[in-house]
């Protein structure tokens, strides 16, 4: 089952994954939609536990895709997430890789930018306090140490601290969270993160072709794969539904936020309203409650196959390498 610490007494003032709860956080309201999505927890956990078996691997098929987008229990989110973006088996293909990256000379510069972010990471999650016990930040520094030395085109950018962060808090394991960055970096959201960020560029223009204009604000949500944008738990089963079926599911999310809060989009009449606009619909009850939420963005936004998505994006791609880089000389 999820971890439900925080859950039977939902008075704590630091939630399951060790983030603390603000002076103005909705007790009241937390324990009653709690009270129903506990209902919900403990019937997918039982379900989870015969699909499993106690199995350590397991094959992507339709009905672990049904499960997956009914959310994982937290207890197994590290065995789905690995076994289904593939990171599972890098980690096997690869023994001893990680540890040979910590053991390699380091660039002093990648050290330092990283070492710079550390204390900017998740300063309300008591896990990454100093004098927490353990302490996530040396774990921290190990993955983002080992992801930007076996990419150097990448290395590190900001944002990335945050999503090995959430990594750390789930597989509490570095080796685990390491891959899942290379799985994520490399193959789910490639060009996401490197000097040019060609990748997200072109996801941007393709949410204008979808009739999404506000793309710059849209940029943010799927850069740092909606933390702090959305609830931490929602923003989990976003994340479970993203390494099983790629990153059509962050414009499944985009396109359900705009469609629900259209009328409230349409009211902006300048920049800073469009801004206010957009922070006020990743908040609510329509977020909060993730289940509901989940079954929406599979229903709302209509049909956005990965095959549909990549055709779209691979021309997207050559329009925007030939406006920036010029077109290529077919005699070169």
């Amino acid at each position: 089952m999820f971890e439900t610490n925080a859950v039977a007494n939902p008075h704590c003032c630091v939630d399951p994954y060790g983030f603390e709860r603000s002076k103005d956080f909705d007790y009241e309201s937390y324990e009653e939609l709690m009270s129903e999505y506990l209902v919900v927890l403990t019937r997918r956990s039982i379900k989870w536990s015969k699909l499993l078996k106690g199995k350590r691997k397991v094959q992507k098929n339709v009905k672990l895709k049904r499960y997956v987008r009914k959310g994982i229990p937290n207890e197994h989110r590290a065995l789905i997430w690995m076994a289904a973006s593939g990171a599972q088996d890098q980690l096997e293909r690869n023994p001893g890789y990680y540890q040979s990256l910590l053991r390699a000379e380091h660039d002093p510069k990648l050290v330092e930018t990283i070492c710079t972010d550390l204390n900017r990471t998740f300063p309300d999650n008591v896990q990454f306090r100093k004098t927490s016990n353990p302490c996530l930040q040396k774990a921290l520094y190990n993955v983002l140490l080992a992801t930007g030395y076996h990419n150097p085109v990448v290395g590190y950018c900001q944002g990335m601290n945050f999503i090995a962060g959430y990594l750390l808090i789930i597989t509490k394991d570095e080796e685990k969270s390491f891959w899942l960055m290379e799985a994520l970096l490399g193959r789910i959201l490639p060009d996401y993160y490197s000097p040019v960020m060609l990748g997200l560029k072109t996801d941007q223009e393709t949410m204008m072709d979808h009739n999404v204009m506000w793309t710059l604000v849209v940029s943010r949500w799927f850069i740092c794969l909606y933390i702090d944008i959305l609830p931490v738990e929602t923003v989990l089963r976003i994340w479970d539904c993203l390494f099983y079926e790629g990153s059509k599911i962050l414009f499944r999310v985009a396109l359900t936020l705009i469609h629900h809060n259209q009328a409230l989009i349409q009211q902006a009449q300048s920049l800073p309203d469009v801004c206010q606009n957009f922070k006020q619909i990743t908040h609510g009850p329509f977020v909060d409650e993730c289940h509901t939420f989940m079954q929406k963005i599979f229903t709302e936004p209509g049909s956005l196959s990965m095959a549909t998505l990549t055709k779209l994006r691979a021309t997207i791609r050559s329009r925007i390498i030939t406006e920036e880089l010029g077109p290529t000389d077919p005699e070169n």
